[in-house]
C-alpha cells in the first residue's frame, strides 16, 4: 500500500515556504502563502501528507515572511514518524541559496526539493519509482506537467528518452506545453556537483537548470499542477476542487 513504500535510501524533503507571495496579496499580508487554504487545507498540510504517505524521514521547511506561523503550524501538525522541522532566513535566500545553504542536510539520502506553493494531486511514489529507474548520467528527476499557459511557466524540451535537453524559463513563445513542476529528486551525485559548480545568481530554475541539460530525468504527471500564486490561479484550484469534490 502507499504508507509502506520502502526505499533503498530514506528520503528528505525541504520545502521552499519563505516567500512573501506579493502576487496573493492582500490575502498574504497576513497569511503565509503555504498556508493558504485550498480544499478547506493549507497547502503546507497537502505536502506533509503527500510526504508521509511514502514514508518521508524528516521535511525542512524554510521560512522568512510570517514565519511564527508556519512555526505554530508545524508545532500542531500531528505528524506520525515523520519529523519536521523550519529553518529561518533572517534574509531571504532564494530557490538555490536555500538548498545551497542547506546541502549537508541530504547526505546519504534521497532528497526532494519542494516549491511550496503548488497544488496537485500527483502520487508521488511514482515519481520516487521514476528517480530510482533514472539512467546513470542524471543527476536530478522532475516533476513536470501540460500547461494551458505555457509562457508562464518554465518549459522543458527532451528527447525520445524523457532527459531535459534544453529549458525556457517563462518566454513569449515556448517551444511546447511540458512545465517543469519546480519539485525534484536528487542523491548524493547532484549534491557533489552542486558544490562544485560556479553559480552567477540565487535562482534554482534561471541558474542551475540550464547547467543540466542531458543531466535531468523527467516524469510527467497527468493530474493537474497548479501554482496558486495569483487570486486567479487560486480561485482557480479552489474552483477545481468543488468541481472534483476532493
Amino acid at each position: 500500500t502507499e504508507n509502506k513504500y520502502i526505499m533503498s535510501k530514506k528520503l528528505r524533503a525541504f520545502i521552499l515556504a519563505a516567500g512573501y507571495g506579493t502576487r496573493l496579496r492582500p490575502i498574504t499580508f497576513k497569511t503565509p502563502k503555504c498556508l493558504v487554504e485550498v480544499g478547506g487545507q493549507p497547502l503546507l498540510y497537502s505536502w506533509l501528507k503527500k510526504l508521509e504517505k511514502i514514508n518521508c524521514e524528516r521535511t525542512l521547511i524554510n521560512t522568512h515572511h510570517l514565519s511564527h506561523k508556519v512555526d505554530s503550524f508545524i508545532k500542531d501538525y500531528s505528524c506520525g514518524s515523520m519529523k519536521i522541522e523550519s529553518v529561518f532566513e533572517p534574509d531571504l535566500l532564494g530557490t538555490f541559496g536555500s538548498l545551497y545553504a542547506n546541502r549537508s542536510w541530504f547526505k546519504d539520502r534521497t532528497g526532494m526539493l519542494i516549491h511550496g506553493d503548488n497544488f496537485t494531486k500527483t502520487n508521488l511514489i511514482e515519481f520516487l519509482d521514476a528517480h530510482n529507474s533514472r539512467p546513470k548520467g542524471c543527476l536530478l528527476t522532475m516533476l513536470t506537467f501540460k500547461s494551458s499557459t505555457p509562457e508562464s511557466c518554465g518549459i522543458v524540451e527532451t528527447d525520445e528518452n524523457d532527459i531535459m535537453i534544453d529549458f525556457h524559463e517563462k518566454t513569449s513563445n515556448p517551444p511546447s506545453n511540458l512545465a517543469n513542476g519546480a519539485v525534484y529528486l536528487f542523491d548524493n551525485n547532484f549534491i557533489d556537483w552542486f558544490e562544485g559548480q560556479q553559480f552567477s545568481g540565487n535562482d534554482f530554475s534561471l541558474n542551475v537548470l540550464p547547467l543540466l541539460k542531458n543531466k535531468i530525468k523527467i516524469w510527467r504527471t497527468n493530474e493537474y499542477f497548479i501554482d496558486i500564486g495569483t487570486p486567479e490561479a487560486l480561485n482557480h484550484a479552489r474552483s477545481l476542487l468543488k468541481i472534483k469534490n476532493i
